[in-house]
């Protein structure tokens, strides 16, 4: 049986005129965490947009788990077992953290339609549980997500993922607006994740964390992937001269 996870073939995304991916050929393993750098307009977002079904591809070909996939929306993907974490961080401010945790996945001591009764207590108790497997602090549970620093919100958007141990994870620059501690924070998560062999792609722009963190480094520019780099054959100057193009990776080629 194969160990990858996820593969896309000739994934290729068109607005209209512009091709924002073009024949993107991708896979990442059971276990394996995967960095994808390039300058903004890359088509790294839009990579992962394809992904995880925020938008329709316009050709290409996206296995995942075994089968070939077409996500008609993020809940599909979510589903079937990829959690992402984007920049834009879609948390209930409202809400507490057992709220945010376990929203649409609710834990029912009763379900009967509107007469449905919630488990609070079983929620708040998987919480802890899950703040406590990824060495996340959070001071007060009961909190709202309004009331916390943005480091404490980026956290527990990414315990959420780690909650319900997902196939695949995807992190969209988790670390981008964090300070220094808060970064260590979600590094530590990262690390944790790799330690419990769940498969992570993650972009970033920061070059200390990418070899800090990742096996493998993924390079786009201008729409298309210009190099497939494994960490310990490569330097951050490398990596640098395939963003700017200064660099070609045998078997790349890229229209200029």
């Amino acid at each position: 049986m194969s160990d990858i996870v996820l593969k896309t073939e000739g994934l290729t995304k068109h607005y209209g005129g512009v091709h924002a991916l073009m024949d993107a050929d991708f896979e990442i393993r059971k276990g394996e965490h995967v960095a994808i750098m390039g300058d903004n307009g890359a088509g790294k977002s839009t990579f992962v947009r394809q992904i995880t079904g925020v938008e329709q591809r316009t050709s290409g070909k996206i296995t995942f788990d075994g089968k070939e996939i077409h996500f008609e929306g993020p809940l599909d993907a979510r589903e079937a077992g990829i959690e992402a974490v984007f920049q834009t961080l879609a948390l209930a401010d409202a809400l507490n953290v057992p709220d945010n945790l376990f929203l649409g996945r609710e834990i029912f001591k009763l379900k009967l339609g509107p007469f449905s009764i919630l488990d609070y207590k079983a929620m708040r108790e998987e919480t802890l549980k899950s703040l406590e497997r990824t060495g996340v602090k959070i001071p007060n549970v009961d909190n709202s997500i309004s009331n916390m620093s943005g480091g404490q919100r980026q956290c527990v958007a990414i315990a959420r993922t780690a909650t319900f141990h997902s196939k695949l994870t995807i992190m969209d620059e988790p670390t981008a607006a964090l300070g220094v501690q808060e970064t260590a924070q979600v590094e530590n998560i990262i690390r944790t994740m790799k330690e419990a062999g769940e498969p992570l792609i993650l972009i970033s722009h920061n070059m200390r964390q990418v070899f800090d963190l990742v096996d493998r480094i993924v390079v786009f520019r201008r729409g298309r992937i210009v190099a497939n780099l494994r960490k310990e054959d490569t330097s951050g100057e490398d990596v640098v001269a395939y963003i700017t193009g200064a660099k070609t990776a045998p078997g790349y080629a890229i229209d200029e």
